[in-house]
């Protein structure tokens, strides 16, 4: 159902609030460049910081300016069941595609919990859902033989599998076939991801390379593997900068190097430090963006 390069998009503030216009500006440059999904109030969206209000208003003005050209699908995960349905029910009542949910964080349920999470909010919101796996941010991972019990639920579509493991989305693969779409959670594991049956990447990268990410995914899917490994291989530096610091600090400084938003993150995140920032200018520089 969700398919090609679609961006965790950040969540612009100034001020500390939602910079409405930065955000809505930057929508529109996605989609203008191929971008083939908007997911905002992710973790690069900064969705722990993020009042329920402002979550709510993430969302309604990503469908809105949106418009219905790519499908816009609301980070509505939660370490508390009941939140994650209530974050869900108001994904759907904005008018949003689908809903991204992260597995369970700091509690570390069992795999048995986990099932019994995804059930819940499956169950509770007829609304398409994209599990997402991220062990390193969470503290646990969702093995593959509980994905393959919930994707037979009708309401979950796919998997956001950012374990870092290529077997282990490949295991999701063969397991649930058609019935699950994989997505790289991880830009740099990207290609050899879908090598094995990915059919593309929720990415942190698209924010400030749109077209290049699009052109990885979509060139892959249409067979044209040597164009999608030329891509890969000039945008290794840009993934691996993206992550000299936490994840959304180097990708907000970025977007501030190249004059789309302000780049204000909200404690307990930080401005990059200056030796991280330097060699992410460097890098920026090299690729031609700033």
């Amino acid at each position: 159902m969700f398919t090609g390069s679609l961006v965790a998009i950040v969540t612009p503030f100034k001020n500390g609030k939602l910079d409405e216009k930065a955000f809505a500006d930057l929508i529109e440059w996605q989609i203008e460049n191929g971008t083939n999904g908007i997911v905002p109030c992710g973790t690069t969206g900064e969705s722990a910081t993020l009042t329920h209000e402002e979550h709510h208003r993430v969302v309604k003005l990503a469908v809105e300016v949106s418009n219905g050209r790519v499908p816009v699908i609301a980070g509505t995960g939660s370490n508390s069941t009941a939140e994650a349905i209530s974050l869900t029910r108001h994904a759907k009542e904005d008018g949003a595609d689908g809903a991204l949910l992260i597995t369970p964080y700091y509690n570390k349920p069992t795999q048995e919990g986990l099932y019994r999470h995804y059930k819940a909010v499956a169950e509770a919101v007829d609304l398409p859902q994209v599990l997402y796996n991220i062990p390193g941010r969470t503290g646990v991972n969702m093995l593959p033989a509980t994905v393959a019990r919930l994707c037979g639920l009708q309401n979950i579509v796919g998997i956001k599998e950012g374990s870092g493991s290529v077997q282990q989305a490949s295991d999701i693969v063969q397991t649930c076939g058609e019935r699950m779409t994989v997505l790289s959670g991880d830009d740099a594991l990207t290609l050899p991801m879908m090598a094995v049956g990915a059919k593309g990447v929720i990415t942190v990268t698209a924010n400030i390379v749109p077209d290049e990410m699009s052109e990885l995914v979509n060139a892959f899917l249409a067979g044209r593997v040597e164009q999608s490994r030329a891509v890969h291989f000039k945008l290794s530096p840009v993934f691996a900068a993206l992550f000299y610091e936490t994840n959304p600090i180097p990708v907000k400084e970025a977007l501030g190097l190249m004059g789309k938003i302000n780049p204000e993150l909200r404690l307990p995140l930080c401005p990059m430090g200056s030796d991280t920032k330097a060699q992410l200018t460097r890098v920026l520089k090299d690729a031609g963006l700033i």
